[in-house]
């Protein structure tokens, strides 16, 4: 193969791998649906090994969710 025509496959080669790490980098509903996945495999394998520190993660998130929201009603009633 001529040396020119091995420059510009080289060239192609190295731009699509650029393209797709710019796409990776910039799709954030992908990148954020993946930790999600992440998140969720690791809620699971605790509830299965200890449900106890499962129930009171559950719960700790729930009085932190109520006292935002709490807090934010009464922020805007005042």
């Amino acid at each position: 193969m001529p040396e020119g025509l091995d420059a510009v496959g080289q060239a192609r080669a190295e731009l699509k791998a650029v393209l797709a790490a710019i796409e990776e980098k910039g799709n954030v509903p992908r990148r954020v649906g993946r930790a999600v996945d992440s998140w969720t495999e690791k809620g699971k394998r605790l509830a299965r090994e200890r449900p106890a520190a499962a129930l009171g993660l559950v719960i700790t998130g729930a009085v932190a969710v109520g006292l935002i929201v709490w807090g934010g009603v009464r922020l805007y009633t005042r």
